[in-house]
């Protein structure tokens, strides 16, 4: 039985920068919370994450990225360093969307029901939302969108799922009900680790891509808003609008390995 693919992923859509190597079923992460310095970070972390798997670039099947959605710039470097790595060592890439890894680690965490909520504070006033399954290993059952924060509660009653994830519950105390009926987990994040699971199973699927058609998902396509909307903003709510595409969560977060 030939042995699973080892996989490099790549995540960058936040302020913490993480990089897992996936090995048979050996996983080593480490995370860092940059800034804006992923640029300057993620090539000697990967460097690390290798050195501490005991594995070189040759070694690796698929580079895998978090493709969002997520910090523009923060994704266009994920994106931008597993293509190039993957096109030197004649490798495929596995994009992989940002809210799913975040769903799949806020699966592992409770056994509670089988549909999530994952949503994300996109700024402006909006939240990137979708649904996912708990399947094997985890599926969509409502691609991303931008959605206001109103919303978000309407839908998870709607949709009758289990578990609401992602730093919007935090960003928008004020849409949630007080008498959630859903499993709250407001510090649920995506990971390089939980990209590289996922990446073997999408590359499994033959859901590879070749390094120059690797792209990230960035939903939205206005980075800013207007001169006049941030007016309308700051008059709607008072000292809530930012126009900077800044990360989604400040948890200090420190390397670790797994086994």
């Amino acid at each position: 039985m030939p042995s699973e693919p080892t996989v490099l992923a790549i995540d960058t859509a936040t302020e913490v920068c993480s990089v897992a190597v996936l090995d048979g079923d050996r996983l080593t992460e480490l995370i860092e919370v940059v800034g804006h310095r992923h640029s300057e970070r993620v090539l000697p972390m990967v460097d690390a994450a290798l050195e501490k798997a005991g594995l070189s670039l040759g070694d690796i099947d698929f580079f895998a990225f978090g493709a969002g959605p997520g910090s523009f710039t923060g994704l266009r470097i994920a994106c931008g360093v597993a293509q190039g790595l993957a096109y030197g060592k004649r490798k495929r890439v596995v994009p992989v969307g940002s809210l799913r890894a975040l769903a799949a680690r806020a699966f592992a965490r409770t056994t509670e029901g089988d549909l999530l909520l994952a949503a994300i504070d996109a700024r402006m006033n909006e939240a990137y939302c979708a649904i996912y399954r708990r399947d094997q290993p985890v599926s969509e059952a409502r691609a991303p969108a931008l959605e206001l924060p109103q919303s978000l509660a309407p839908l998870a009653i709607l949709e009758k799922v289990a578990i609401v994830a992602g730093n919007a519950l935090a960003a928008f105390p004020g849409v949630w009900p007080r008498d959630k009926p859903w499993v709250a987990m407001a510090d649920a994040t995506p990971s390089a680790a939980s990209i590289a699971q996922l990446a073997r199973f999408d590359a499994a699927h033959g859901l590879s891509v070749a390094p120059e058609l690797a792209a990230p998902a960035y939903v939205r396509d206005q980075v800013a808003l207007t001169i006049e909307e941030r007016r309308q903003a700051a008059s709607a709510a008072p000292g809530r609008t930012q126009e900077r595409d800044v990360p989604l969560e400040g948890t200090a977060l420190s390397a670790r390995e797994q086994h």
